[in-house]
C-alpha cells in the first residue's frame, strides 16, 4: 500500500501539470514502459560457454564473435554487459598477478597471438554500443580440476600452496586466510585501476555448494584467525563479509564512480528457519554457502544485488513472485537487479513445466516493473541462451518489454552531479531528414563530462517530457574521435518536430536539455544557441502529426555533410527565472 503511493502521487501532479498548462494528457500514460532500466546479460567464458566459442581461436575470430554477440544483445535492448574476466583464478587480460585464461587461449598462461589485450577490446566495444561493462570476478575459484601440474608457472599456487584447499574435484582459495582477501583485492584493485570498467561483479560462488561426503578442511585457519571465538559458521559468513566490506571500500577509494555488486544465490533463509526470511523451502545461501547478502545490502557494502531467481512463477519450493516480493522488501535502498534463468527456456524439465511457456520470462519482467521503487532491472544468463530464443522468448522482449531504450537507474550515493548541457546544436534538414550535430559542455562541478547524449523528438500534441522513452529516438556516445551527430531518418516531410538532447554522465546522471524547434520546411538550418530553460509548450511545436515512433538504435554515428539550398533560422532561447516541469525533472546547471 505505501510502495503504491508515490506512483499515485506522480500520476496526480502530471495530470493538474497537464490541465494548467492546456497539455494534452491520456490515461495510457499510467502503460508508459520505464525509462531507467538496467537489461544486462552475462558473458560466461569459464568452459567457453559464451565467449569465446572454443579455446585458442584466432584474435580476429574472437574479435568478431565478441562484436556479433554485442551487436545480437544490443538488438535485444540490452544496456550492460557481466563479462567473465578471472573465472579460475586466470586472466581475460595482461596481469603480472595472475597468468593469461586457457579459456582464451588454450593452454594457460600462453598470450594472445597476435598479442591484443582482450579486455581492452571489450570494454571499447560494449561502450561503443552503449553499454555499460561490469567485469564479473570468481573470487575463490582457482582451477576447475585438482591437477595442479597443468597449472602454469605464475599461478599464484606455484606460491603460495598454503592458500589453497581441494573440494569435490576443484582447487579453491581459502577463504578464511587474510593473506588471501589481500590478495584477491589486489587482484580485483589492479583492473579497476587500469581499465576503463564500470562495475566490479561477483556471482555467487563463495564457499563451496555443499556435496555428500565432502568437507572444507579450513581448521587450521579457523584455529588461527578466530579472535573472536565464533563458532565456524559465523565465522565463515565473518570471512567473507570482511572481503565484501573492504573490497567495496577500497574500490570507492580508487575510482568512486566504479560499482561493485554481487550477484548471490536467489533464496537468503527460509521463513521457517528465520523469521526475516522468504516464504520459500529451498537451499540457502546463508548457511550453504555463508553468504550474507541482506547484510551487505543492510550494511551498504554492495551498490547492487542480483539474486538469481532462475525458477518459474509455479514452482512451489521457491515461487519467482515470492522472491521478488522477498527482495523487494529488503534491499535496503541499493539497486536490486533480477537474475532471471534464459537457459530455463530451452528445457522440458518435468519438475517444473511452466518453462514450457513461451510467456514465462516475459511474465516475469513485467512483474518485475510492478515494483518500480524497489526492482531497477534484469538479468540474463546468459547471453549465448537468449541469443537462442527459444520458444521465440527474446523476439518477444525485444518487440514488447524491451521494445524502447531505457537508461541505465542512477546511484546518487555514488554521483548525483548532472554533467553540463551540451553546446552548438545544430539541426540541418534536407527533406524528411535531420542531421543533429553539437558539442560537448564543459566539466561539471565533479569534473565529470557527458559519457553519451539522449536525443528526443516531440510533434504538436505531444507532451515534452523526459519520462517518456517512446520519444527518445538516439542515444549517441561521446567518442574521443567524432563530434557527436545523430541523423534522423524517420522524420515526416514537411513536418516539424522539437528535438531536445540532454548530456548524461557514466553515472547516468541527466543534464538540463538543449532543443531546436523546426518550422517543417524541406530544406532548413536551426541553430539553438543557449541550454533550454524548459519544455517547449505544446504551441511551440507546430504542424500536428500522428506517427508510431520507431525502435531506435543507440551510438547511430555519422559523418556531418554540408546540404545546398537551405534556409537558415537562429533560434535564441530566452532563460527563465524558475525553471519549469522538464527542467525540474532533469535537474542540471
Amino acid at each position: 500500500m505505501l510502495r503504491s503511493f508515490p506512483a499515485v502521487c506522480s500520476a496526480l501532479f502530471c495530470v493538474a501539470f497537464s490541465l494548467l498548462l492546456g497539455l494534452p494528457f491520456s490515461i495510457k500514460a499510467q502503460q508508459v514502459p520505464p525509462k531507467r532500466e538496467l537489461r544486462g546479460v552475462w558473458i560466461a567464458t569459464v568452459e567457453n560457454i559464451d565467449w569465446p566459442s572454443a579455446r585458442g581461436l584466432p584474435a580476429e575470430q574472437q574479435r568478431r564473435e565478441y562484436r556479433r554477440l554485442l551487436d545480437a544483445q544490443q538488438h535485444n535492448g540490452i544496456n550492460a554487459v557481466f563479462v567473465q574476466v578471472r573465472p579460475s583464478s586466470d586472466a581475460f587480460y595482461q596481469s603480472e598477478l595472475e597468468p593469461w585464461s586457457k579459456w582464451l587461449t588454450g593452454q594457460q598462461g600462453k598470450a594472445p597471438s597476435p598479442y591484443y589485450d582482450p579486455l581492452l577490446f571489450l570494454i571499447e566495444e560494449a561502450h561503443l554500443r552503449g553499454m555499460e561493462f561490469h567485469a564479473w570476478f570468481n573470487p575463490y575459484r582457482a582451477s576447475t580440476d585438482t591437477a595442479t601440474r597443468k597449472l602454469a608457472p605464475n599461478h599464484p599456487f606455484r606460491k603460495h600452496p598454503e592458500w589453497f584447499l581441494r573440494y569435490s574435484g576443484k582447487l579453491l582459495y581459502n577463504p578464511g586466510l587474510p593473506a588471501v582477501r589481500e590478495y584477491i583485492t589486489q587482484v580485483i584493485l589492479d583492473v579497476v585501476r587500469r581499465y576503463d570498467i564500470d562495475g566490479v561483479h561477483f556471482d555467487d560462488y563463495f564457499y563451496p555448494y555443499p556435496e555428500a561426503g565432502q568437507v572444507i578442511h579450513d581448521e587450521l585457519a579457523f584455529a588461527e584467525y578466530n579472535p573472536d571465538g565464533l563458532k565456524l559458521s559465523d565465522w565463515r559468513r565473518q570471512n567473507v563479509n570482511i572481503l565484501v566490506r573492504d573490497l567495496h571500500a577500497a574500490i570507492q577509494q580508487n575510482k568512486r564512480w566504479v560499482k561493485f555488486g554481487i550477484s548471490p544465490f536467489g533464496v537468503w533463509m527460509n521463513q521457517n528457519e528465520h523469521p526475516e526470511g522468504s516464504a520459500t523451502k529451498a537451499f540457502q545461501g546463508y548457511t550453504g554457502l555463508y553468504a550474507d547478502a541482506r547484510e551487505w545490502m543492510r550494511q551498504g557494502w554492495v551498490d547492487y544485488i542480483l539474486p538469481q531467481l532462475y525458477w518459474s512463477t509455479n514452482f512451489r519450493a521457491a515461487a519467482y513472485p515470492v522472491l521478488v516480493d522477498w527482495w523487494a522488501r529488503n534491499h535496503f535502498g541499493r539497486h536490486l537487479y533480477i537474475g532471471h534463468g534464459a537457459y530455463r527456456m530451452q528445457e522440458s524439465t518435468r519438475s517444473d513445466t511452466t518453462w514450457r511457456n513461451p510467456r514465462e520470462l516475459p511474465r516475469q519482467v513485467r512483474l518485475n516493473r510492478k515494483y518500480p521503487e524497489d526492482v531497477n532491472g534484469s538479468v540474463f544468463f546468459s547471453a549465448r541462451s537468449l541469443m537462442a530464443n527459444a520458444k521465440s522468448t527474446t523476439d518477444s522482449l525485444r518487440w514488447h518489454e524491451f521494445r524502447y531504450p531505457a537508461l541505465v537507474p542512477t546511484m546518487p550515493w555514488l554521483d548525483a552531479v548532472p554533467p553540463r548541457p551540451a553546446q552548438n546544436l545544430v539541426l540541418t534538414r534536407t527533406g524528411p531528414t535531420a542531421m543533429l550535430t553539437w558539442q560537448p559542455g564543459p566539466a561539471a562541478s565533479d569534473g565529470d563530462i557527458a559519457r553519451y547524449y539522449v536525443v528526443y523528438r516531440f510533434a504538436q500534441g505531444e507532451t515534452a517530457t523526459p519520462d517518456d522513452p517512446r520519444y527518445i529516438i538516439g542515444l549517441v556516445p561521446q567518442l574521443p574521435t567524432h563530434a557527436p551527430v545523430l541523423v534522423d531518418t524517420s522524420a515526416r516531410a514537411n513536418t516539424a518536430y522539437a528535438y531536445y538532447v540532454t548530456a548524461v554522465d557514466r553515472l547516468h546522471n541527466e543534464s538540463a536539455p538543449v532543443r531546436v524547434l523546426t518550422t517543417g520546411r524541406s530544406a532548413e538550418i536551426i541553430v539553438a544557441q543557449a541550454p533550454s530553460a524548459g519544455a517547449a509548450p505544446a504551441s511551440e511545436v507546430p504542424a500536428p502529426v500522428t506517427r508510431q515512433t520507431p525502435t531506435p538504435r543507440a551510438g547511430t554515428l555519422v559523418r556531418p555533410s554540408t546540404t545546398p539550398s537551405t534556409i537558415k533560422t537562429k533560434v535564441k532561447t530566452k532563460h527563465r527565472k524558475r525553471g519549469n516541469f522538464f527542467q525540474r525533472l532533469f535537474g542540471g546547471r
